[in-house]
């Protein structure tokens, strides 16, 4: 029983240390030229939602519109112009069988995550979901926090995202309803698995606008916005607020 004890401790500390040496080598420093944004610079607030298991973005419409204008970001254009009723819009990414069936935990099965995480070649969507004036999530019971982006850094952003829809042409693809709320699915480009989730990609947006980032820490959403309130300043939304 000892020595049993003493392998279970041991594989432990070795599954531990190995999870710090890999979250420590994938740190990911910020860009200072993008973020924090400069001092007389203009600025747009964005919210990251944790979930259970999901992380997605929150940002507001009308600077998606006009920074899609500005740039020439087609599919951020077609969104911001088919929820042109919402402030806010949130946007997700995700594994395309997993996600248009489980919209709830209580919807998820063990096969349907096993087959998200280790299946290969498993298609992706894009989720964007409207909010009203009194939201800041979808899901009002979540942890959220905020940033605050430059100008240059939320451009950068907006292209990132942008590139996440799949096309037809200069047409998105629009895959139909959610299950929940206001909300579609569009066809997405990259493939979801165990190293590229939902967290990954919302990780990989704020890289993009300069904000420091862990891809290992960020494989689940506590990870992820503990990361960002430590090394990037984020400010939590307390739920009285929301």
């Amino acid at each position: 029983m000892r020595r049993m004890l003493r392998w279970i401790c041991w594989s432990l500390g070795a599954v531990g240390a190995a999870f710090i040496v890999a979250a420590v080598a994938s740190i990911r420093f910020g860009d200072a030229s993008l973020y924090p944004p400069r001092l007389h610079e203009p600025r747009v607030e964005i919210v990251i939602a944790g979930y259970l298991y999901h992380a997605g973005i929150v940002l507001p419409r009308e600077a998606i519109e006009q920074i899609a204008h500005r740039h020439k970001l087609p599919a951020l254009a077609a969104i911001a112009s088919q929820f042109s009723d919402f402030p806010r819009l949130e946007f997700g990414w995700g594994d395309q069988h997993f996600y248009t069936r489980a919209p709830t935990p209580p919807e998820v099965t063990t096969v349907l995550a096993l087959r998200a995480l280790f299946r290969p070649g498993n298609p992706s969507v894009m989720h964007v979901v409207g909010l009203e004036p009194h939201q800041r999530a979808a899901d009002l019971d979540t942890r959220l926090v905020t940033l605050t982006l430059g100008a240059d850094g939320f451009a950068r952003l907006a292209a990132a995202l942008d590139a996440s829809f799949a096309r037809d042409g200069d047409r998105i693809e629009d895959l139909g309803p959610n299950l929940l709320g206001p909300g579609r699915f569009y066809r997405a480009n990259g493939s979801y698995n165990v190293l590229r989730v939902c967290n990954h990609w919302v990780a990989d947006l704020l890289h993009a606008a300069g904000v420091p980032s862990a891809p290992v820490l960020a494989t689940l959403p506590q990870g992820l916005l503990w990361d960002l309130s430590l090394r990037g300043g984020a400010a939590p939304i307390p739920p009285t607020s929301r």
